[in-house]
């Protein structure tokens, strides 16, 4: 017997995103929408890569199995609606989910899609397929998964090895897009097709990535816009320059500073500015394979200098969250209590005693004012990296530590990453959903690719699958919070601070939704659409 869940998890939602709607005579067709875009990745294979960069203009030319509400704010399992699937089932042990598929969808190639893709799409995550991704920083998630099996070209199901309630979470954030079988994971690195909304035109590194309306998308009278315009400019200050002149649309999501906010508040003013969580921490990394951080109790003395007030109130103004490996409340639905926090080494908000405490670590390994320590603070080469890594290396000061900052390009920094080439450093931890198996499987557990701090407990990987087994979400919660004080006590990862950053859009910009607790799900964009006002001279340039 299967259980139906589709009308539970879809229909909620899909009556908020109804009361939150504009009207639909307001909708209008047309438009090349510009953004002011942060960064050039590697590549634009949203299995391959790890930075919005490209997740953010790649999103809108795919679709998933199933998909976060566009219009919801707050990622759940309530906000899950369908996608390439028209809904979902359940059998009792919730170890096979079902999911009937839409049909007479098409690539953007022609081709027809079916449930071949679907498989062809998590043998590549699972690395099961002929054919492999050249790097696939997602592929703990999948550990759970015999097997993808279709019956027919219209139904697939997963088939887990243990129940895993969460699982459906995996499959409708961003970085969960349907590739097509037939093409190689080589070709989408430069060329991806998709089935969605927006088809790929081009991508010329370190100017801009483009995508145009597909006119044969399977949602009718979708998209609105004819496309996007998502422009390279690395520079911050040059990014704002050129929004407040009215040369992009949109500011690029979440990357307005709260000290940039008031800048583009006072040069903008009819900029509509929204303040959110992001759900992107600011982490020490530290490589314990290299001495002497091969030894936990240095790392400690790292971990206990951290003012992590000091972080919130010089890079946001205050606006930001202290937190541990989940994001805390109201945004996040996972965060251990603040009391129950500042137990913990390193949180406890007496600097002093924590940095006094710390020196006597130091002073124990032979360190002192006359005998410091000299290193390296790696961090990738843009402004939310490298400001936090300025900080990091002040504070390290306080403990006999001398660092020198090296600023790697985003193309290197996760193959940097990756080969564990770095002696300390200053990174994001990204989380593609508030959801503790997404955050856990992929950057804690002893096996996974983004474990780059090569932490390993399996008393802790048994209490993650643990975790991800309990279907009472209060179980679930206290199991969580054991998982996340003993990371903290182990200096798994420190996590320095939660930022608290502005998504700002001029006024002709309609039916955009923010959401508060993942920076990874919202860029679909199919629901947008341009009003420009009377006599822009923009309007006439972007309808021709």
């Amino acid at each position: 017997m299967k259980r139906n869940l589709c009308g539970f998890a879809a229909a909620g939602p899909f009556l908020l995103a109804l009361a939150a709607a504009p009207p639909a005579f307001a909708q209008k067709q047309g438009g090349i929408l510009t953004i002011g875009h942060f960064d050039s990745p590697a590549s634009i294979s949203l299995l391959e890569e790890s930075t919005n960069a490209v997740n953010r203009p790649m999103m809108a030319v795919f679709n998933n199995l199933v998909m976060y509400d566009q219009n919801v704010p707050q990622n759940s399992p309530k906000s899950i609606v369908p996608d390439l699937a028209t809904s979902w089932s359940w059998n009792e042990e919730g170890t096979e989910l079902t999911l009937p598929l839409r049909q007479g969808v098409k690539w953007h190639d022609g081709r027809p899609f079916t449930a071949n893709d679907v498989k062809c799409t998590l043998d590549l995550l699972t690395g099961k397929s002929a054919e492999k991704l050249r790097i696939n920083p997602r592929k703990s998630w999948w550990d759970n998964l015999e097997k993808v099996s279709s019956n027919g070209d219209y139904e697939v199901t997963f088939q887990l090895k243990r129940a895993q309630p969460a699982f459906l979470a995996l499959l409708a954030t961003g970085w969960t897009p349907i590739y097509p079988c037939h093409v190689s994971p080589r070709d989408m690195r430069q060329r991806p097709i998709g089935t969605g909304p927006f088809k790929f035109v081009e991508f010329k590194p370190n100017e801009a990535i483009r995508v145009t309306r597909n006119p044969d998308y399977w949602k009718p009278g979708r998209p609105y816009l004819d496309g996007i315009e998502w422009t390279i400019i690395k520079d911050v200050g040059t990014r704002a320059l050129a929004f407040v002149a009215g040369k992009s649309d949109l500011f690029s999501p979440y990357g307005v500073t709260i000290p940039l906010l008031k800048q583009i508040q006072s040069q903008a003013p009819d900029a509509i500015c929204e303040i959110t969580a992001t759900n992107v921490n600011r982490t020490l990394i530290i490589n314990r394979d290299k001495p002497p951080f091969d030894n936990i109790e240095l790392r400690r003395a790292m971990a206990l200098t951290l003012d992590r007030k000091a972080f919130i109130n010089i890079i946001t103004d205050g606006q930001g969250d202290i937190g541990g490996t989940m994001l805390p409340a109201p945004e996040g639905v996972w965060g251990m209590p603040a009391e129950m926090l500042q137990k913990l080494p390193g949180y406890d908000p007496d600097i002093a005693k924590n940095r006094t405490e710390a020196r006597k670590i130091m002073n124990r390994f032979g360190y002192g004012p006359n005998k410091r320590l000299a290193v390296t603070v790696s961090t990738r080469n843009i402004p939310p990296y490298r400001d936090a890594a300025i900080i990091l290396i002040d504070q390290l000061k306080e403990i006999y530590i001398d660092a020198v900052l090296d600023a790697i390009d985003t193309t290197q920094w996760y193959p940097t990453l990756t080969r564990k080439d770095f002696t300390i450093g200053l990174n994001v931890t990204e989380s593609g959903v508030d959801d503790p198996d997404q955050q856990f499987y992929e950057s804690y557990t002893c096996t996974a690719e983004r474990n780059y701090t090569a932490y390993c407990n399996r008393e802790v990987d048994q209490l993650v699958d643990r975790q991800s087994a309990e279907p009472d979400r209060e179980k679930r919660k206290q199991l969580v919070w054991e998982i996340e004080r003993k990371l903290i006590e182990d200096v798994a990862r420190p996590v320095i601070f939660y930022p608290r950053q502005a998504t700002c859009r001029h006024p002709q910009v309609k039916g955009m939704t923010v959401m508060v607790n993942s920076i990874y799900n919202s860029y679909r964009y199919e629901d947008l659409w341009l009003e420009q006002p009377t006599g822009s001279s923009r309007a006439e340039t972007k309808t021709r």
